[in-house]
């Protein structure tokens, strides 16, 4: 196993993460699939090439979990690339948010991530390699009811930065892929999310119940309609490790797009009227 093509794709079980495995298979690096379960490890692997995907069993949220991940990593060589993608959406209405579905969403978009990474810097400062983190575009824009979501994609963001910043004296590219919406496992279970979070608090519930329902169905149906697709994502992916000078963003997708242009050229008040129809019945 080449060292200098191998690369760990976290979140690789579906979604995203899957087609950003299997599409570097097809692209000539050998891919270390993070997976939770060993039959979604068996999956993604039957859908390679014999040998280009090698299943990594590992929890983001475990530290002994992804200490070991990175010891399996070491002796198989060593990776070169990492794409930090695993990840879970919280939606709720800040009011409504459960502080525990908070931390989870922290601890496997950010805090996990932040492990992932640091358990395999010495490996990636060795190889001179790549780091893509894959945020979202709500990581430029918060939108009502996604504020868990986007406090993790913002900080996301930061965390790219920072070490965008601190690696370039050892010869490590950051990179980050914001996919825009895109019809994805983790949007299906959207569909559950109004009635859930509404039921966990009674004492407001009626304040949000329509707005959120809609928005959530809303937000669902416009996943479904979008034409950005995992392939699209995983060509950026694949871009940002391939290119010589890679960028230091990537938006994926015409509204990842807009959010970014947005984020920078309107004024705070502008972009709340623009979010008016979403918070009134």
């Amino acid at each position: 196993m080449s060292a200098r093509h191998t690369v760990l794709v976290t979140g690789a079980s579906s979604g995203l993460g899957r087609c950003c495995a299997l599409m570097l298979a097809r692209s000539g690096y050998t891919v270390l699939a993070g997976v939770r379960r060993d039959e979604d490890g068996e999956q993604v692997a039957a859908a390679a090439a014999p040998g280009t995907v090698r299943p990594l069993r590992f929890d983001v949220t475990d530290a002994d979990s992804v200490r070991d991940a990175a010891a399996q990593a070491d002796r198989l060589g060593g990776v070169w690339g990492l794409v930090n993608n695993a990840g879970i959406c919280v939606s709720a209405p800040m009011e409504c948010l459960p502080v525990d579905e908070l931390r989870r969403q922290l601890e496997i978009n950010v805090v996990g991530q932040v492990a992932v990474t640091q358990a395999l810097l010495p490996q990636l400062r060795g190889h001179r390699g790549r780091i893509v983190n894959v945020t979202s575009g709500l990581g430029s824009l918060a939108v009502p009811y996604m504020g868990a979501y986007a406090m993790a994609q913002f900080a996301k963001e930061a965390m790219s930065d920072a070490l965008r910043r601190e690696l370039v004296p050892h010869g490590v590219r950051v990179a980050v892929v914001q996919p825009g919406a895109i019809l994805t496992p983790i949007w299906d279970k959207l569909e559950n999310t109004a009635d859930d979070v509404l039921a966990r608090n009674p004492d407001v519930a009626d304040t949000y119940r329509t707005v959120f329902t809609r928005f959530v169905r809303s937000n669902t149906q416009g996943a479904r309609d979008s034409a950005t697709t995992p392939d699209d994502v995983a060509r950026a992916v694949l871009r940002a490790l391939s290119a010589r000078r890679p960028r230091t963003r990537y938006p994926v997708g015409p509204d990842a797009r807009s959010a970014v242009r947005l984020s920078r050229l309107l004024p705070d008040r502008l972009l709340d009227r623009r979010f008016v129809p979403l918070t009134h019945a």
